[in-house]
């Protein structure tokens, strides 16, 4: 028992912390900007409008009865209206605030600090190629990255020993890969930033799992991923952004596979 003790104890409340610490916000040092950059003139895809007409099930008692992991999708595309709808749920902007340097969300995050980037790995969307995009929250847009050859054998390679059902993750219809850029939490909570962090990313895939059961979509969080292969798929430095959560989503099958 003694060795989980370390990490118990980071599960812990301890904000005592912070009365012997300065922050970088205390220090008046700048704030890192809320949307990573992106080059203007890449392939910019706008989202359609959300509106409720994407609905299905809008009572939020079901959508709360019914939620389920689903880990068997059938081979349907998704439309870009479910996708615009998903990522308005999960990381969508409602409001910028305190000089341009946060925001308002329909997911809390301590200190509004919501320290994410939502990258999408593209199998089956209608209108959309294969292939990896980031998601531009301001603006309510995706971002082409790059196309992803041998999909299936990277992905599988990517998420191995998935419980209930191996390989499943493949076989969906988009995969939600959400990175971290850690210092968008510890800019203002240091050293008590992390546990925040990990709150906050499970507020965010709750939220997609209710947004899907209101479409009918099927969805099923992934904790168990190869994390330098993830890293190097996205493109990110694995240090000051990484991977921190997955979930895959798609069409639920006859037989959807729930837990």
């Amino acid at each position: 028992m003694e060795r989980y003790k370390e990490h118990r104890d980071f599960l812990k409340a301890d904000f005592s912390i912070l009365d012997k610490i300065e922050t970088d916000r205390q220090k008046g040092l700048p704030a890192i900007p809320f949307q990573k950059d992106y080059n203007k003139n890449a392939d910019i895809i706008k989202l359609p409008e959300v509106t409720r007409s994407v609905i299905k099930k809008s009572d939020i008692y079901d959508c709360l009865e019914d939620r389920r992991s689903v880990r068997l999708y059938s081979e349907e595309s998704m439309s870009l209206e479910e996708l615009s709808y998903l990522l308005w749920a999960t990381q969508g902007i409602q409001k910028v605030m305190g000089n341009q340097v946060s925001t308002l969300r329909r997911v809390p995050s301590g200190g509004a600090s919501h320290p994410f980037e939502t990258y999408l790995i593209i199998n089956r969307v209608s209108t959309l190629k294969k292939g990896i995009y980031r998601y531009l929250p301001l603006e309510h847009c995706l971002i082409f990255i790059n196309e992803l050859e041998q999909f299936e054998s990277k992905i599988d390679a990517a998420t191995p020993k998935q419980p209930f059902v191996q390989n499943f993750v493949s076989k969906s219809a988009v995969i939600f890969a959400w990175s971290c850029i850690p210092y968008r939490a510890e800019y203002k909570f240091d050293l008590t930033a992390h546990k925040k962090i990990l709150i906050d990313v499970g507020h965010v895939c709750q939220n997609l799992y209710l947004a899907c059961e209101s479409i009918d979509l099927g969805t099923c969080a992934i904790g168990i991923y190869d994390q330098k292969l993830m890293d190097t798929m996205l493109g990110l430095d694995g240090e000051d952004e990484f991977v921190i959560y997955l979930a895959a989503i798609g069409k639920k099958g006859d037989n959807d596979g729930r837990k």
